[in-house]
């Protein structure tokens, strides 16, 4: 009985020690005195194989272009098409805690990119972060009023504009459906509303290509490819719901990025709509239609005009 408590004993302590001296081996090779002759002691060996955990590697998402003032510090950063993300998560967090209502779309709206969508809010109600990462920018913005930009681990970034109240500081962790602050309408706003900007490393993305803002808040593919399609506002109308078809891989990155062109017009001095849609072949309606506009709109020197999508 001695000897089996000692033996237990032992292998305890041995287990212990190993696992003390070297936690990343795989397996424990432990000696045990079996029996003694007059020669000496014959050792017997067992070996025990050990379930290693794999870490996961530390992503120092600040190594990056980190700038608390800028709002787009990727000045001198080339982007390359078509950009491939990955997301760790099927959901979201709702920025809003009440039905998601857009009231402008992602595209081009009044001859100017429209880079966001825009969420129907009372002022006052409470604004979170739609998955977990560091807040890059949480201070007040000519144009976005206060405003806070939260880059997230997948190299995603997250604005939340005009808002009426700050919760948070710049280089603070959070988490998904974290407390940013109070909706609003500050800045370069016509009535309360959230802004949501989605970008990586400084290039728009569709908020709705990546994201299902419906009550579901499913993010629509754990692994997308983006194309220049659904970063560049002028394919897309302001007033209207995008056709969304997520792009899963590679070979469908490569064959969308072929797609055709729009083609614009920039207006000049003495331009005109009927003057534009004539040269251009093609109704005053349809001109209109395509950049979101009605035949009364003033037209702006240097405005950008799509002619063809």
């Amino acid at each position: 009985m001695k000897y089996l408590f000692f033996c237990v004993v032992f292998v305890c302590t041995s287990l212990f020690i190993y696992a003390q001296k070297d936690s990343i081996s795989t397996s424990l090779k432990i000696e045990l005195n079996t029996s003694k002759y007059k020669k000496g002691v014959i050792k017997e060996a067992i070996e025990i194989p050990l379930i290693v955990k794999p870490t996961k590697p530390v992503v120092d998402i600040k190594a990056d272009h980190w700038d608390n003032t800028d709002h787009h510090p990727y000045h001198d950063f080339g982007q390359k098409f078509p950009l491939e993300l990955f997301f760790t998560d099927s959901t979201y967090a709702s920025p809003v805690s009440h039905k998601k209502v857009i009231t402008s779309h992602y595209g081009w709206r009044r001859g100017r990119p429209h880079n966001g969508i825009d969420i129907d809010l009372v002022t006052g109600d409470s604004v979170v972060s739609i998955l977990d990462g560091i807040v890059r920018i949480a201070k007040y913005s000519n144009g976005f009023g206060n405003v806070v930009v939260v880059r997230h681990f997948n190299g995603l970034e997250s604005t939340y504009a005009h808002l009426s109240y700050i919760a948070v500081k710049a280089n603070d962790t959070i988490k998904r459906a974290q407390y940013l602050g109070k909706g609003g309408n500050t800045g370069n706003s016509r009535g309360s509303h959230l802004h949501l900007e989605l970008s990586y490393k400084g290039q728009p993305i569709h908020p709705e290509y990546l994201f299902d803002f419906s009550s579901n808040n499913k993010i629509r593919s754990k692994h997308v490819w983006v194309t220049q399609k659904w970063t560049h506002a002028r394919f897309h109308n302001s007033k209207r719901v995008s056709k969304i078809k997520v792009i899963k891989s590679a070979d469908e990155a490569a064959m969308a990025s072929l797609a055709k062109q729009p083609k614009f017009y920039v207006v000049r001095k003495g331009d005109t709509l009927y003057g534009i849609s004539r040269r251009n072949n093609m109704s005053v309606s349809r001109l209109c239609k395509t950049n979101a506009i009605n035949q009364n709109t003033t037209l702006k020197i240097g405005q950008k005009l799509v002619l063809e999508l």
